[in-house]
């Protein structure tokens, strides 16, 4: 039955190559731009492109290619602005640098970047990894089955920071990592860490602006970078047309980092009325990753799970992503959508979407924080984030209707990425 699906699959997308016009009978759609879903609606495709949006159920004529999709309720591909598919959470995850060798973590990232596409996510921002550019790379060369990736590359930190990759290590294997391995003490370090990251290839810089809960350190809510630190990375940066996301947790390294020009603060645990203020001045974009907080917080419950240092930040920090998503809610703030996935399991990112309607969200708001509103974050508005006339073809289904209830959303049949198809309940 798995052969059967997998050449009408490569059948389906072949007629997309040749020329034929595909024909998308979608019973109710979500465009990522109007408020109400559509019923009945045909959408137009011409190889990789949205041709037209139409009322109805159009005929395709003979030599053009029908999906049935009048069951479900279409939507744009879902974008995820925080993914970490190097690796996965586990409780040897603290071991793997000892004993795991680059084209490993690269071989192991193959299923979890697929497992991310078929959860109807056909673009993310992979925000710090050793191979985040590498299985970008090979998902654009159509070596391996993922989504369109935009990467940072590894992250900034400084010396003893989130992110610094000899933290918690023995003594004799610490040394003294610079700005080429991603960390940085001063604007002239933090200037070569970002033309680094350029040479390597990245789309973006992330900096760990505060300390974090799954460093083995005791603070997670420090400030880590002086102000003019960040601002050196987010000059730099814009001279090669990258954005800045800044990891943080704590208050005061959020406000030096918006203060300096970052485009998005992942986490803001304990953001307070001053932080949610700049953001709103500054135009800063809020990546909330619920389900991290949440997924942490359960494992740190387990016994041995993570390390004793880690979990008591785990137990306070995790619960409070969820009071915090409902503070910024309430506020105004630009939310878009995260999970940090890679902290949680791969494929479950669609998990986000249920918490954030539980903390108050409307539930077209929460899908359009996973398209249109992270098309903006990254840019792309003019050609991803919505389904419409002269878009790229990134077009998915959910078996029922997600703004009824939201597990839905977790139930992806169809997935299309640039008019090709890699999942159908046909």
């Amino acid at each position: 039955m798995k052969c059967h699906r997998y050449f009408i699959l490569l059948y389906l997308s072949f007629t997309l190559l040749v020329g034929q016009k595909t024909f998308i009978h979608a019973g109710k759609l979500i465009d990522g731009k109007n408020d109400i879903p559509i019923e009945m609606v045909t959408i137009i495709l011409d190889g990789k492109v949205v041709q037209t949006v139409n009322r109805g159920y159009l005929k395709p004529g003979e030599k053009d290619h029908l999906i049935d999709l009048k069951d479900y309720t279409v939507l744009p591909g879902l974008m995820d602005m925080h993914t970490h598919l190097s690796g996965q959470s586990n409780p040897k995850r603290y071991m793997e640098k000892f004993y795991m060798d680059l084209d490993e973590y690269a071989y192991r990232s193959i299923p979890y970047a697929e497992k991310t596409l078929m959860a109807g996510f056909t673009t993310v921002r992979e925000v710090g990894g050793i191979i985040s550019n590498s299985i970008r790379d090979a998902i654009n060369k159509d070596y391996v089955v993922g989504p369109r990736i935009y990467s940072a590359g590894r992250s900034i930190a400084t010396t003893g920071g989130h992110a610094d990759p000899s933290s918690g290590l023995n003594m004799r294997f610490m040394g003294d990592p610079g700005p080429k391995d991603g960390v940085i003490n001063g604007t002239n370090d933090a200037r070569k860490a970002v033309r680094q990251r350029y040479k390597n290839g990245a789309d973006l810089i992330k900096i760990t602006a505060t300390g974090g809960v799954l460093s083995v350190a005791k603070n997670s809510k420090n400030p880590q970078f002086t102000e003019d630190e960040i601002r050196a990375i987010v000059e730099t940066a814009d001279d090669y047309d990258m954005h800045v996301a800044a990891h943080a947790h704590g208050a005061e390294g959020m406000k030096r980092a918006i203060r300096a020009g970052v485009r998005s603060i992942e986490h803001g645990t304990l953001m307070d009325a001053e932080v949610m203020t700049l953001m709103k001045q500054y135009s800063t974009y809020y990546i909330p990753t619920i389900s991290a907080g949440m997924f942490v917080a359960e494992k740190a419950k387990e016994d041995g799970y993570y390390p004793p240092i880690i979990v008591p930040k785990a137990l306070e920090i995790g619960p409070q992503i969820l009071k915090t998503f409902s503070k910024a809610l309430k506020f105004g703030i630009k939310i878009a959508f995260g999970t940090d996935s890679g902290v949680s399991y791969h494929g479950d990112n669609a998990k986000e979407f249920k918490y954030m309607v539980e903390s108050g969200m409307l539930p077209m708001d929460a899908i359009k924080s996973a398209t249109m509103v992270s098309a903006e974050l990254l840019g792309i508005q003019d050609e991803l984030g919505s389904i419409e006339t002269n878009k790229i073809a990134d077009i998915i289904a959910v078996d029922g209707d997600p703004i009824q209830n939201m597990d839905v959303m977790q139930k992806v049949v169809f997935v299309m990425k640039e008019g090709k198809i890699y999942k159908s309940p046909n």
